[in-house]
């Protein structure tokens, strides 16, 4: 897992290989089992450029051979989206970084046969051009985008009146949702959420410059193992690879399995670099503070990220489930968080006030108690070196299950 890690960090990172080292990298990758930029028939990205200003921009991408693409617009705020099949980046992330029309740029997996490019807009823009060219060697494609400035009303005619098949969508559906290993009656099921995924990176370490996505996979499955070491608890994975996951098929994923907790994983950055320690956070619709409102923020930002277009649930539903997670749920989960920052206690740094709620969409299932565990923050250097240890990993998840079957006691004690 170790060695899928530096690989993808080198070619997110851009190191300095010249294309045979790109072509080898991207072998390595491939052999990884399970890898979804890895598969057989991945595509290779192995160059990027972007040039030009606020009225027009152009973007170049390097592929090893020739890549099928679509083209998709999102509104709110406007988005052009690149889908691609199943592509390895292996360009420096710095020869993509937004400028021009643009002010954001993401790029990443989907799922096992998809990529996707999301190029958030500063301003209503359209592609005037956006076709594939074969390169000067004859060796290999590449992808040109033209990026121009459009007004509102015609951006936005773009968006209705383009058809658009979203594939990445078809993972909301029940059949694609993961089983684990059957439970056993009366087993305690528990869905652990590593955050991120795929082309939402999550937050970037700032001293190594690690990815939250793999920090956060990483212990989940040192969380999972440990958990399934206990009789009578059945721990499974809501993501077992670096594949997106929108906040909702996270929700359904737990629910659909009959889980009777989920456990999100996050390793998030502040701007103030002192503060590190662990937080734990459980749903509310007022927020405890403005550390847990930002924080909320962001993290609910996540399917915006992949260029999903956001859906709002009809009022009465949405009053439905707030209702149920605080009369039926709420309780349950402030018990949880309560019982991991007693495992806690004299054993692993938290902030001050450690225990936080906001209104996180991921902890919104109305009937299985959830939490937000933010294990520290890569923005601190020290926190960023326990959260790449192993020792610290492995201790954090024995904690862990103290307080989950002091949790599952308690709950059974008082007939749950």
């Amino acid at each position: 897992m170790f060695k899928r890690f530096r690989i993808a960090a080198e070619l997110s990172a851009g190191r300095k290989l010249g294309f045979v080292g790109w072509l080898f990298a991207f072998a390595s990758l491939c052999a990884v089992p399970g890898s979804a930029a890895g598969t057989k028939n991945s595509l290779l990205a192995y160059g990027a450029r972007i040039v030009g200003d606020e009225a027009r921009t152009r973007i170049v991408i390097d592929f090893d051979r020739e890549p099928r693409f679509s083209v998709h617009y999102i509104a709110n705020p406007e988005r052009i989206v690149v889908d691609l099949p199943a592509t390895a980046f292996g360009f420096p992330a710095k020869d993509l970084e937004a400028r021009g029309l643009f002010k954001d740029i993401r790029y990443g997996a989907m799922d096992e046969g998809s990529a996707r490019i999301v190029l958030t807009a500063a301003r209503p823009v359209q592609l005037a051009l956006a076709k594939v060219q074969t390169d000067e060697s004859g060796n290999g494609h590449r992808l040109v985008l033209d990026a121009e400035m459009i007004d509102k009303q015609k951006f936005a005619e773009l968006v209705k009146t383009q058809s658009w098949n979203d594939q990445s969508g078809a993972a909301e559906t029940t059949s694609a949702i993961p089983q684990p290993e059957k439970a056993a009656p009366g087993d305690f099921v528990i869905a652990v959420d590593a955050g991120h995924g795929g082309i939402d990176t999550g937050a970037i370490g700032v001293d190594t410059k690690t990815e939250e996505k793999l920090v956060t996979l990483a212990f989940a499955k040192a969380l999972a193992d440990r958990l399934n070491k206990e009789p009578g608890i059945k721990a499974f994975l809501t993501r077992d690879d670096d594949e997106f996951l929108s906040l909702s098929q996270r929700v359904l994923i737990a629910r659909q399995n009959h889980a009777g907790l989920l456990i999100s994983l996050h390793a998030d950055t502040l701007k103030q670099k002192d503060i590190r320690g662990a937080t734990v956070y459980t749903i509310s619709d007022k927020a405890s503070d403005k550390l847990a409102a930002d924080l909320a923020e962001r993290e609910n930002l996540s399917d915006q990220i992949a260029g999903k277009e956001t859906v709002t649930e009809p009022p009465e539903v949405a009053d439905i489930l707030l209702d149920l997670t605080r009369r039926e749920t709420q309780a349950f989960s402030i018990s949880l968080a309560e019982s991991v920052l007693a495992s806690f206690k004299d054993q692993i740094g938290t902030i001050n006030n450690p225990h936080r709620h906001a209104g996180f969409r991921v902890l919104q299932a109305p009937d299985v108690p959830s939490i937000l565990l933010e294990l520290g923050f890569l923005s601190n250097v020290e926190d960023e070196k326990r959260l790449l240890d192993d020792a610290w990993r492995l201790k954090m998840a024995d904690l862990l299950t103290d307080a989950v079957k002091r949790y599952r006691a308690s709950v059974m004690a008082n007939g749950g």
